[in-house]
């Protein structure tokens, strides 16, 4: 018997030796005090881990044009959660390439030395944030958990984790750490014609209004709502300026100003995203002498 138990664990041995290889390797702890920026990364059979992102996208709050009011609120915010005192997690929403990711990104570039953090986590991963949380909960520097272009359902458990992590829960500890989040939604989830009509009940929700109240819970967990709104023409026009100049183009607008206008109507929005991707077509062009 004590042979035939022998033989088996032999082979066991065997098999998992083969297998190791094959799996995927377990990520060495994070040295935060060179680390500025990671995201949660789900391994298979593992749960998941925070993996180090070696050279985060540089964004400079100066180049932030038309979001004054937003930035100014934001960078407030992060101000004082830097400095210990009471500050909100934040959503940030608004017509898609008005600035609501890359102000995230540019208070990571100016705060980084005053410690900030910052922790990339995609929307599916949401349900793991008290592993996140537990993660970074013991270490002096100070974390901002990043989910953008948030949006979902309300059944979806991520939904449901994330009201958890901003209402807090019993398990509390998240004072080294605050959630910002953008998203083209005010309330997150998608809003039907159908609920604003005057009726008793929607489809089979009897009581639609409560429903109706469930969509907005989510959204009124942030303390902070900035709104973003598309750019009128001038201010378009502006930062298109702004970024030529950046890009070593000084041509007059004469030059540049009508070919913006049409690159911004093909697009449908008067962005900045849209200038600067219009700024680095025009400069490249100018740099090969082409018109």
């Amino acid at each position: 018997m004590d042979q035939e138990l022998a033989r088996f664990l032999g082979r066991a041995e065997a098999l998992l030796g083969r297998l190791e290889p094959l799996l995927p390797e377990q990520p060495q702890p994070i040295d935060w005090q060179v680390t500025q920026a990671a995201r949660w990364q789900a391994l298979p059979g593992r749960g998941g881990a925070l993996v180090p992102i070696d050279h985060p996208q540089r964004m400079v709050l100066d180049d932030l044009f038309g979001i004054d009011r937003a930035k100014a609120a934001l960078e407030r915010n992060t101000r004082q959660f830097l400095a210990g005192a009471p500050a909100n997690d934040a959503l940030l929403w608004g017509s898609r390439g008005t600035g609501k990711s890359s102000l995230v990104k540019a208070l990571l570039t100016r705060h980084a030395p005053d410690g900030l953090r910052l922790i990339e986590v995609d929307k599916d991963h949401l349900v793991e944030l008290p592993q996140i949380i537990a993660a970074v909960r013991d270490l002096p520097q100070r974390f901002v958990v990043f989910c953008d272009d948030l949006s979902f359902g309300a059944d979806e458990p991520a939904y449901k984790a994330l009201k958890v992590a901003l209402d807090g829960s019993l398990a509390g500890g998240r004072d080294n750490l605050l959630i910002y989040a953008t998203s083209n939604r005010r309330h997150l989830l998608p809003e039907y014609q159908e609920e604003n009509a005057l009726t008793r009940h929607v489809g089979e929700e009897i009581h639609f209004a409560e429903a109706v109240e469930e969509k907005i819970a989510l959204s009124e967990r942030f303390g902070l709502w900035l709104a973003f709104h598309s750019f009128d023409q001038e201010r378009y026009l502006d930062i298109v300026r702004h970024w030529l100049r950046r890009l070593g183009c000084d041509d007059a607008p004469d030059r540049w100003r009508e070919a913006a206008l049409r690159w911004a109507l093909t697009r449908g929005s008067r962005s900045g995203r849209s200038a600067l991707q219009f700024a680095r077509d025009h400069a490249g062009r100018r740099r090969l002498g082409e018109p």
